[in-house]
C-alpha cells in the first residue's frame, strides 16, 4: 500500500471515530401522556427538556451530545410494554429516565431485563422495586408517610383514620404501610376503600367515610387525575376531616384550586426550598418556557435531577456500557433542587423530606422538614 492510500485510510478511520464519538446518547423517557398520569406528565418532560438543554450547552457527555427519545405509556401496564419495546429495541435507547405508575413501571422492568440498559425511576412509589438494572432517586412509604400520620396524630388529635386509594400496587402498597404505621402509633383505621386506577365515581366510598366516624383521612391514588376527581367530590360532599393525601403533587395541586386548600403532602420537592440550585433551576424553567411552564414538583424535579445523575455516572464509567453505568451509578450523587441526591442506599437516595400543606393559590406552605431520611431496607440482595 502506499503512502497516498495509507494517508486516506486513516483518515477514513479517523472521520469514522469522529462521527462515532459524536452520535448522540439516546434517553427514553416513556411517560403518561395519555391516561392517569396525563396531569402531571408535561412537566416531566419539560423538566427532561432543560436538563438536556444545559448539559448539550456545557459540551454533552463524553464530547456526545443528549437526546432524548419521548414514548407515550398511557399511564398503564399495556402501553408500557408497547413504549418500552420501541424505545429499546427500536430506538436503541442508551438509557431509560421516567417518571411512570407502578404499573408502567411493572410492565416494564422485563423489557429493561432483556435488553439490558440502565433504568432509573423517578417517581415516588411503594418501594421495594428490585432489578439490578434499576435506580430510584424519589421517596418511598419509609420516608413519605411518617410525618403525615405523626403530625395528623400528634398536632391534629386524629385516632380514627379512613384510607383510600386507587386499586393497583402504589395505591394498595401505599396505604398497606400507612396502615401498619397508623397502629403502631396507637391510632385505628376504620374504613379502607379502592377504585380502580381509571376509576371516577367516589361516591360510595366517600358514604362510608361520612359514616365511619373517622377523624383523619390518608389517601393514595395514581397521580394526577384521580387526584383531583376524588378532592373535588370529598369538597363537595362537605367532608373536611384533616386530609393527607400521599400522591399529590404541587404541580396538581394547583390545578385543583380551591379544592385542594388544606391538603397535607410529605415530598421531597416543594418549589419555595431556598438555595441557590433551586433558585437557579426555577429561573431556568421560566426562562425557557415562559407562560407554557408546568409547575415544577416532587415527580418533575427528580427527572431533571436523574439525568444529571446518569451523566455523571457516563463520565465516571468513561462508556454508555450497561455494566460500567450501572457499577458507577451508586457512587455518584448531583447536587440539584433537592440538595445533594445519591442513589447510594440500595439502589435508593436519603432524601431530605418536607410536611406541607396547600394554600387557597396552591402553593405550598413548609410546615416541617426532615433532613436526609433514609430509605430503609429496600433492596438488601442487590
Amino acid at each position: 500500500m502506499n503512502s497516498k492510500a495509507i494517508l486516506l485510510t486513516i483518515t477514513s478511520i479517523m472521520l469514522a471515530t469522529t462521527a462515532h464519538a459524536a452520535d448522540p446518547i439516546k434517553i427514553g423517557v416513556p411517560v403518561g401522556l395519555s391516561g392517569a398520569n396525563s396531569v402531571v406528565a408535561p412537566s416531566v418532560v419539560q423538566a427532561a427538556e432543560l436538563a438536556v438543554e444545559e448539559i448539550n450547552a456545557k459540551g454533552g457527555v463524553l464530547g456526545r451530545p443528549l437526546a432524548l427519545e419521548i414514548a407515550d405509556d398511557a399511564s398503564g401496564a399495556a402501553g408500557a410494554q408497547k413504549a418500552f419495546d420501541s424505545l429499546i429495541f427500536q430506538k436503541e435507547v442508551n438509557a431509560v429516565i421516567s417518571m411512570e405508575t407502578s404499573a408502567a413501571r411493572n410492565a416494564g422492568l422485563p423489557i429493561v431485563s432483556k435488553g439490558n440498559v440502565p433504568y432509573i425511576y423517578t417517581s415516588f412509589y411503594e418501594g421495594r422495586s428490585c432489578n439490578k438494572n434499576l435506580f430510584v432517586n424519589a421517596w418511598v412509604p419509609e420516608q413519605q408517610v411518617p410525618p403525615v400520620v405523626d403530625n395528623f396524630i400528634g398536632k391534629q388529635g386524629a385516632k380514627k383514620f379512613f384510607l383510600i386509594g386507587s386499586d393497583y400496587s402504589f395505591g394498595r402498597g401505599m396505604l398497606s404501610f400507612a396502615k401498619s404505621y397508623i397502629e403502631k402509633a396507637g391510632a385505628t383505621v376504620v374504613g379502607e376503600e379502592y377504585l380502580p386506577m381509571d376509576g371516577s365515581d367516589w361516591t360510595a366510598i366517600i358514604s362510608k367515610v361520612k359514616s365511619a366516624g373517622a377523624d383523619a383521612i390518608i389517601t393514595s391514588t395514581a397521580g394526577g387525575a384521580p387526584n383531583v376527581t376524588l378532592t373535588k367530590q370529598l369538597r363537595s360532599a362537605g367532608v373536611n376531616l384533616p386530609y393527607g393525601n400521599l400522591a399529590v403533587d404541587e404541580g396538581t395541586a394547583k390545578s385543583m384550586g380551591g379544592d385542594a386548600n388544606g391538603i397535607f403532602i410529605s415530598a421531597s420537592y416543594v418549589t419555595g426550598i431556598d438555595s441557590p440550585e433551586n433558585k437557579a433551576f426555577l429561573a431556568a424553567m421560566t426562562k425557557k418556557f415562559g407562560a407554557e411552564l408546568r409547575t415544577p414538583n416532587d415527580l418533575s424535579v427528580p427527572q431533571y435531577e436523574a439525568i444529571y445523575l446518569y451523566k455523571a455516572a457516563v463520565e465516571k464509567a468513561g462508556s454508555v456500557d450497561t455494566a460500567a453505568v450501572l457499577k458507577a451509578l451508586p457512587t455518584v450523587s448531583y447536587t440539584g433542587p433537592r440538595g445533594v441526591i445519591s442513589m447510594s442506599k440500595q439502589h435508593h437516595a436519603p432524601l431530605t423530606m418536607y410536611l406541607g400543606q396547600v394554600q387557597k393559590d396552591g402553593s405550598v406552605s413548609v410546615v416541617q422538614s426532615y433532613k436526609d431520611v433514609d430509605p430503609g431496607n429496600q433492596c438488601p440482595n442487590l
